[in-house]
């Protein structure tokens, strides 16, 4: 509810009056292009000018500039109403339109110059999936379907060679095909997959050109191989397409996050070579974080890799911190507030660098949050010890935001458990489940949950999935008996 309101409040007048001029501005440009294909078929009809094209067809021309109006006033208000937040950022709205925008260009060409049959008609479908989720996937794959059959029907769009009642089945060949991609692109994690999954798209598009095209003996044949190619180079566009709206737009997909996973990731080499503590805690956060987001059915990807990048900010001094050190420890001689202010910098300086590196915001909003408004113990009780008690906690304590998500909680208890499992003497099951059941009060106490969704059930389930995890790494193990065997001599068998 408090995110609610916080976003209602974000999209004030100033931010309606960008959202509308960025929706106008895009309605410009799919003029230009509607506009380039009516020169195109004009060009492309034998004996008439473009002057006489467009005296002929000015009418089916308005006819097609209002429906396409009244599609993006469709999206706004859908938008408006079910994502106010994706207004409210300017970005969302470009990714959203040159989306559409590129698909209609790709499935126009590839219809003038081959044949209506072989348009990638699923590519927008499996874009939109990856990089703006199911919902909206499946919202834009209709209004794609009905602008493809608008454009194809008011700019006299050529059918030559085939059923002319093919331009007319648009909308159903289109959506279709993009809502078989949008469900088996959902379960798709690998790039192989993600081509094979051209193949599944064909299935829609080949029975209905079977039907559509019944009878026509070779031409049959020819409209399948089409349809074939139509939904491979769904597959393979999207793939070839979907890295430069990930760079360009700065999105998150599956994709992305595991390749920034990668110890060969530029700043997990990096945190590796400099900080290779802090590298280690990382790794383990991340298995714990893993587990958590299982237990609460959460993207197991994003918290993988909030976990791996948590920390990050420490490498702008990874020797104050305690992980990185062998023996020196250089807080032994820097007042409390002043080795206070170089811990709780690391969060900030993370999401700087993060930032800096134009990584996914989530992972640098995470970094920021993941030690909330948390007081620091160690030095606010050693200042307490210097000053007689006469200290204020704020001054030694992070200074936020909150957790403002699940993946944000998760992380805070993940990275808080790892680092006290390692300072205890005993891990035991029982002594492990205490040590983060602790943990997780204290948070609650000190309200560093108010601000994001978590359940106490979640809370639970959370102490349960890390406890599990903690006590499967830190196991116990047989001692090893100490026997020192010598090299046999020659000889020595007989």
């Amino acid at each position: 509810m408090k995110g609610e309101e916080r976003t209602q409040e974000a999209f004030g007048a100033g931010k309606v009056a960008k959202s509308v001029l960025i929706f106008f501005v895009n309605y410009l440009l799919l003029f230009a292009l509607i506009f380039l294909f009516i020169a195109l078929n004009a060009v492309n009809e034998a004996n008439k000018g473009f002057a006489a094209y467009m005296r002929e067809d000015i009418s089916d021309f308005v006819y097609l500039l209002l429906s396409v109006f009244i599609l993006f006033v469709i999206i706004y208000i859908y938008f408006l109403f079910e994502d106010r937040q994706s207004l409210a950022g300017a970005k969302n709205i470009w990714l959203v339109f040159i989306l559409l925008d590129v698909s209609i260009v790709v499935c126009y060409f590839f219809g003038f110059f081959f044949n209506i049959y072989s348009r990638p008609v699923a590519m927008l479908a499996l874009l939109a999936l990856l990089l703006l989720g199911r919902r909206f996937a499946t919202f834009l794959n209709v209004i794609f379907a009905l602008m493809m059959f608008a454009i194809d029907h008011f700019t006299n769009f050529s059918v030559t060679g085939v059923n002319a009642t093919a331009a007319v089945v648009t909308p159903l060949l289109t959506f279709s095909a993009g809502m078989v991609g949008i469900f088996v692109g959902t379960k798709v994690k690998t790039r192989v997959c993600s081509f094979l999954t051209g193949f599944a798209v064909c299935v829609p598009l080949l029975v209905m050109i079977a039907c559509l095209e019944y009878g026509s003996g070779v031409e049959l044949l020819y409209s399948m191989l089409f349809g074939l190619e139509a939904g491979v180079c769904s597959a393979v566009l999207f793939m070839a397409l979907l890295p430069v709206f990930e760079v360009v737009f700065n999105c998150i997909t599956d994709y992305r996050l595991r390749e920034l996973t990668d110890h060969d990731a530029p700043l997990m080499r990096e945190l590796k070579e400099r900080a290779f503590g802090t590298f280690n805690h990382c790794i383990v956060v991340a298995h714990l974080a893993e587990a958590c987001a299982i237990a609460l059915n959460e993207d197991t990807a994003l918290a993988r890799a909030a976990a791996y990048y948590h920390d990050v900010g420490k490498l702008r001094q990874p020797e104050y911190f305690t992980e990185n050190q062998s023996g020196y420890n250089p807080h032994n001689e820097l007042s409390p507030e002043l080795s206070v202010d170089i811990i709780r910098s690391h969060a900030k300086d993370g999401y700087e660098l993060i930032r800096a590196r134009r990584l996914p915001k989530v992972l640098a909003d995470i970094a920021l949050q993941h030690h909330g408004t948390m007081p620091i113990k160690y030095f606010y009780a050693k200042a307490l010890k210097l000053s007689d008690g006469e200290v204020n906690v704020e001054d030694f304590s992070y200074p936020g935001p909150k957790p403002q998500s699940k993946i944000a909680a998760i992380i805070m208890i993940a990275d808080a458990s790892e680092a006290i499992s390692r300072t205890l003497p005993d891990r035991t099951p029982e002594r492990v489940e205490a040590a983060v059941r602790e943990i997780i009060e204290e948070r609650v106490d000190l309200d560093q949950f108010d601000e994001c969704d978590v359940t106490m059930r979640d809370l639970t389930a959370i102490k349960e999935a890390i406890v599990n995890c903690l006590t499967g790494v830190y196991h116990s193990r047989i001692r090893y008996p100490k026997l020192k065997l010598g090299r046999k001599e020659e000889g020595e068998n007989g």
